[in-house]
């Protein structure tokens, strides 16, 4: 009795198994079923971009405060140098609040970048801070030499302090770019913010920082001052 007993649970498990394996309604896998591996994810390498590099090396001024990415001047000019063929790519390095000081202490990673071409727009906020003429210009002199003797051709922009400053110090200032483009051999762009500064309408609340039309007119700007130095 008690072999026919064991014998009966047997052919019960069995059969239970059997059907379990069959019927695969939840989803698990049959025996005899082959089982299909997802194929392995191709291996994308981004393609180097080996177009020749610009920085635009500056403060809020270049890094574009107070305005979306696409309006800034540096995108803006990037699309001038696309639309009209020539294969650079540009690198905004500005930095909010900077002044030639701390611009001198960044210049390290500005040389790593290798840039063919550097676009200097630093001295401003030396010049609202009354920061001594002598100081920037020795700050501003041995960034040039530097990014010279890494290999960069330097466009330097210019700048203006507003005529509540006083007028002496006003062209000891503006003295300042004009001597370091002759003394270091660089290219100058006599004023960076030329029909944008002092203009309500092409000034944010603040009136220092331009709007995106603003920058519609420092990209020309800087264009003109810049396509002599494309190669």
């Amino acid at each position: 009795m008690r072999r026919w007993i064991v014998f009966i649970l047997l052919v019960a498990c069995v059969l239970t198994i059997a059907c379990g394996w069959s019927g695969n309604t939840s989803g698990s896998i049959s025996p005899k079923s082959k089982v299909s591996l997802p194929a392995a994810e191709p291996q994308i390498k981004e393609t180097e971009d080996v177009r020749p590099v610009i920085v635009a090396f500056g403060n809020s001024l270049t890094a574009g405060h107070g305005v979306e990415e696409s309006e800034n001047y540096p995108t803006k000019l990037q699309k001038k140098l696309d639309d009209a063929g020539y294969k650079y790519r540009i690198i905004n390095a500005g930095v909010s609040g900077d002044t030639s000081a701390q611009g001198l202490n960044r210049l390290s990673a500005i040389l790593s970048l290798h840039a063919k071409i550097v676009i200097l727009e630093l001295g401003a906020n030396d010049g609202l801070r009354g920061i001594p003429v002598e100081e920037t210009r020795r700050n501003l002199g041995s960034i040039a030499r530097s990014l010279k003797d890494g290999g960069a051709e330097v466009l330097l922009a210019g700048m203006r302090m507003p005529p509540n400053y006083g007028t002496l110090y006003g062209r000891a200032f503006e003295g300042i770019f004009t001597e370091l483009a002759k003394e270091r051999g660089v290219r100058l762009l006599p004023f960076f913010l030329d029909g944008v500064g002092g203009m309500a309408d092409l000034n944010q609340e603040d009136g220092i920082h331009p709007t995106g039309k603003g920058y519609d007119i420092i990209a020309e700007n800087v264009w003109r001052a810049l396509k002599p130095m494309l190669r």
